[in-house]
């Protein structure tokens, strides 16, 4: 396979999912999804490559804790071989494909050693926003454990999931730091009608856009309106690429 990757990550419950959705709207081949295709998440990929690699280096396959230790992370030569061979499963013969991934970028050596050309969408929500979402999200657990609260050095579930969330931003800065090709996006910028950073990254990734998108995303959005933006306007008008929390890293 020749073609690159569109590889989509960031911290989860940070609307990936929802940017995955209007990718393969706009035309990336994506392969075969769980039933209820709400993580728009290849399962092959994810159950016979990711979670199995994640299991070998002794981390959660769901993402939440323990993490990857990337200073101890061993490169898998067969890692782009395995991937295709999923996608060829799956039907894929050409053009952009993705995957979406919250553990892309815990990970991240691994796939930048196989595909050096991949484009990533690294999909950015504000810290207190995806606290509050892991702490009303059941099957986010892992900081309800005290035995994961010391671990990390903290005494309660919220100032866990924000240590967790301080860990994915690391990966992130490291990600741009190191060269690869990544656009940040914050789905947020939507909640006030400002969907010029999803038109230049379906342009950037040579994707076409389609008006369906709209009617997609617009119901996603529904809640966060009705629950106010504060702060949304002020996170609008940053453009540093590598900012974290809307301050400079």
């Amino acid at each position: 396979m020749t073609i690159s990757p569109i590889l989509i990550t960031g911290v989860p419950r940070s609307g990936s999912s929802m940017i995955a959705g209007v990718f393969k709207i706009c035309g990336a081949f994506i392969g075969t999804l769980d039933g209820e295709n709400r993580s728009f998440e290849n399962i092959h990929i994810r159950d016979e490559v990711v979670a199995s690699y994640l299991k070998s280096v002794n981390a959660d396959p769901s993402c939440q804790y323990p993490l990857p230790d990337i200073k101890h992370m061993p490169i898998p030569v067969d890692w782009s071989r395995r991937i295709d061979g999923c996608l060829a499963k799956d039907g894929y013969n050409n053009g952009p494909w993705m995957y979406k991934s919250s553990s892309s970028s815990l990970i991240w050596p691994v796939w930048n050693y196989a595909y050096p050309g991949a484009k990533w969408v690294i999909v950015r929500r504000r810290t207190g926003d995806i606290v509050r979402s892991c702490m009303k999200t059941d099957f986010m657990k892992a900081f309800r454990l005290r035995q994961n609260q010391h671990a990390v050095g903290v005494t309660d579930a919220v100032e866990g999931w924000k240590w967790w969330v301080h860990q994915y931003e690391q990966r992130f800065v490291e990600m741009i730091t190191e060269g690869l090709n990544c656009k940040v996006i914050w789905p947020e910028r939507m909640v006030v009608g400002d969907y010029q950073q999803m038109f230049e990254t379906i342009d950037w990734l040579g994707l076409k856009w389609k008006s369906e998108v709209l009617s997609w995303i617009d119901p996603k959005l529904w809640k966060s309106r009705r629950a106010g933006t504060v702060g949304v306007q002020a996170q609008a008008q940053t453009t540093n690429p590598v900012e974290i929390n809307g301050t400079p890293a």
